[in-house]
């Protein structure tokens, strides 16, 4: 019998990178992706934020509904609700967060504030299941909040509703947040596709009654203006929700929490540069007021306790 060779192409480390790569890429550009279903090339109005939102949620349930459908008898009842759960604090709250947030912010601006995901990942573990932090990653928790106030600081033209908006963008990390400690937490060993596929079906029946309710059908859908918008949305549909959440989910299961959830390292840097091709006001102030917030973040996953017992041994 021929003894099997083991496969070297792709390392195990070299997959879990081009997975968080991927993950940085597809997330960087949602943020345009949404613009462009809220706005024509002429900044005119569109479909709304929750329009957006819904045709997004609607188009990932429908491309995993086959998946759900094949894999129902693994789905493991006891957890539904945590899968539900998933659903709408990973996927449902922060897709309309997010779009309602960008009728009055630039996706580049939405963007950097993502990157607080990991901070709010990190206080809520400790908050709910005692995860213990580290005094580094107490650090970086106040230095990323402080980049967060600085970037309110530099940005031009700022008034109390543009800031009431971009704290939205911020509540949707928090529901980020919570939604990763939760998948590590209950949902660890569930499939990531059944992750994905049970909590976006799950609530694609609200996103259609929205959709429904916002007079969308009634609109001139066969207009060009209109067909590229809704082309977007459902891009970013099977692209930043289906795929990206995939990815995400098993990306989680195959590393850390930590790990995975500083693709927001990325992520504002892909947002910068789609912000930057369409014409979006992208300042030297905000460029460093998200390298102060990537900084903390990046203090978030050292433990210097480790290089003391080391230098000590």
């Amino acid at each position: 019998m021929p003894q099997q060779v083991p496969n070297t192409i792709f390392p195990p480390k070299l997959i879990n990178w081009l997975m968080f790569f991927a993950i940085c890429l597809i997330w960087g550009s949602s943020f345009i992706l949404m613009k462009l279903g809220l706005y024509d090339d002429e900044r005119k109005p569109l479909l709304t934020a929750s329009q957006v939102a819904a045709i997004r949620i609607i188009t990932a349930g429908v491309v995993l509904m086959p998946v759900l459908i094949r894999h129902r008898g693994k789905i493991p009842f006891k957890l539904s609700g945590w899968l539900v759960f998933s659903g709408f604090f990973g996927s449902f709250l922060p897709a309309f967060l997010f779009t309602i947030a960008e009728t009055r912010i630039d996706s580049a601006l939405a963007g950097t504030l993502n990157s607080l995901t990991p901070i709010f990942a990190i206080i809520f573990g400790f908050l709910f299941f005692g995860n213990k932090i580290p005094f580094t990653h107490i650090i970086g928790i106040i230095i990323g909040f402080g980049g967060i106030v600085l970037l309110y600081v530099v940005q031009k033209h700022t008034g109390y509703g543009q800031i009431g908006y971009a704290g939205l963008v911020i509540l949707a990390t928090i529901f980020y947040g919570i939604n990763i400690i939760v998948v590590k937490r209950y949902l660890n060993g569930v499939s990531p596709l059944i992750i994905t596929a049970f909590s976006l079906v799950s609530v694609g029946l609200p996103s259609l009654i929205i959709l429904w309710q916002t007079g969308f059908f009634g609109l001139p859908l066969l207009q060009p203006r209109y067909i590229k918008a809704v082309v977007a949305v459902c891009t970013l549909g099977m692209l930043g929700t289906a795929l990206a959440w995939v990815l995400f989910y098993a990306l989680v299961q195959r590393t850390s929490v930590l790990f995975t959830s500083t693709a927001s390292y990325g992520i504002p840097f892909v947002a910068f540069g789609w912000g930057w091709y369409y014409g979006e006001t992208i300042t030297i102030g905000q460029i460093g007021c998200l390298f102060i917030i990537l900084g903390g973040v990046y203090l978030t996953r050292i433990d210097f306790s480790k290089f003391r017992k080391k230098a000590a041994a």
